[in-house]
């Protein structure tokens, strides 16, 4: 506990004149209707909307961070966090805590979303006689706006289903080594972000159209939010293989999911993650396998992979014609990369396009470090707004 108290810079009142309980209930008294408001908009990405409805003080809404776990004696940030955005930066000494001290982290330990901040900010600059009807305004209206017209819907019973196609051996191709090392960080990062994943393993041509008709007729997907389809495989430009050896278009994977097709994910997001070849197999040195190499095709437009329709979006390994590279003990760049900016860049609600970028840049650097071996992903979409993943509760 000592340590985590200094990690997080702030520690418990060791006078014995009062408890935590006791100081959270200070400034509960401290605290007027506005403040209320105002701490309710700056936790709705945190708390129900329900619970914070409910709630007519400041005590209640601490009573659902407690319960939340995302205020603590040990650990008092947030609070510490709401109280400065709300500019009321007396109250700090509460938490035995300064306005540097928590300046100084912010950067790192800030939880409420630039957006949401921004809003409150903008609250701030009307007059005070306007200031009530304005946060009420911005409660119940431009975040619904914002949400409905500009940032995919996130709130359903559950966050979607997260299929894995995961190809180690194959009847007629060279295993892939490494593969299971992103499947696992696949299932273990969206099962984080919320969905349900299914991993199957050498997947053949049969198995995975029934995989594709089960998943374009699942009934789970009319309360989900989001679908995520990966396949890990050898593959060419635009198709990929399955373990015995038929080459699937993509194009073929990702039409049994138009709004036709698939009725419950029509208007919603649906994501495809290709780690595969985009050529001819080569041998590289050890340790690295290229997962495709066709320098001298010249290819037709990414976006003949997807249907042509909204909400798509498919992220490939590489641009058409040059190798994806794959450790054979750490996976393939692309993924963990993938993987590891989903995990890193999510609690800082960035969107999805926004970590993909991110992942481009890299993976190129990856690839530089290499020397002659590089790798550039690419993505192609139709998404018609934001997709931003809540930030999940549970630390990974």
């Amino acid at each position: 506990m000592t340590s985590q108290r200094q990690n997080s810079g702030f520690r418990s009142d060791d006078n014995g004149q009062s408890s935590f309980r006791g100081k959270l209930l200070t400034i509960d008294s401290k605290l007027g209707n506005q403040d209320v408001e105002g701490l309710k908009f700056l936790c709705r990405d945190c708390v129900s909307h329900k619970k914070l409805e409910k709630s007519s003080s400041a005590s209640d809404i601490f009573d659902h961070l407690l319960e939340e776990e995302l205020l603590s004696e040990e650990d008092p940030f947030f609070l510490a966090e709401l109280l400065y955005i709300i500019k009321q930066k007396s109250l700090l000494r509460y938490l035995n805590q300064s306005k540097e001290q928590v300046e100084s982290l912010l950067p790192t330990r800030g939880r409420v979303s630039l957006f949401r901040n921004l809003l409150y900010e903008l609250s701030e600059s009307i007059g005070s006689e306007n200031l009530k009807d304005m946060i009420f305004l911005l409660r119940e209206s431009i975040p619904k706006i914002q949400m409905e017209a500009n940032v995919y819907r996130m709130d359903r019973k559950h966050r979607g289903h997260c299929v894995v196609v995961n190809n180690h051996k194959f009847t007629s191709m060279s295993d892939r080594p490494g593969t299971d090392k992103d499947a696992e960080h696949l299932r273990h990062v969206f099962e984080w972000l919320g969905f349900s994943v299914h991993v199957y393993d050498n997947v053949t041509k049969g198995h995975l159209d029934k995989v594709l008709q089960e998943y374009k007729c699942h009934p789970g997907h009319s309360d989900g939010d989001c679908f995520v389809f990966c396949v890990l495989t050898h593959g060419k430009f635009g198709a990929v293989y399955s373990s015995d050896g038929t080459l699937v278009p993509i194009q073929e994977i990702t039409s049994h999911f138009t709004a036709q097709q698939c009725p419950g994910l029509a208007h919603k997001p649906k994501l495809f993650f290709i780690q595969a070849c985009q050529g001819e197999e080569i041998q590289p040195p050890v340790f690295v396998e290229a997962d495709a190499v066709n320098p001298e095709h010249v290819s037709p437009s990414l976006k003949d992979s997807i249907p042509d329709e909204a909400d798509f979006l498919l992220g490939l390994a590489t641009v058409p014609g040059y190798v994806s590279f794959r450790h054979v003990e750490k996976g393939s760049w692309y993924i963990q990369s993938l993987c590891n900016h989903l995990k890193s860049l999510v609690p800082r609600n960035e969107d999805i396009l926004s970590i993909l970028t991110a992942v481009n840049n890299d993976v190129s650097q990856q690839a530089d470090r290499q020397g002659t071996k590089k790798q550039m992903p690419q993505p192609a979409f139709t998404l018609r707004k934001k997709l931003v993943f809540p930030v999940p509760q549970e630390k990974l």
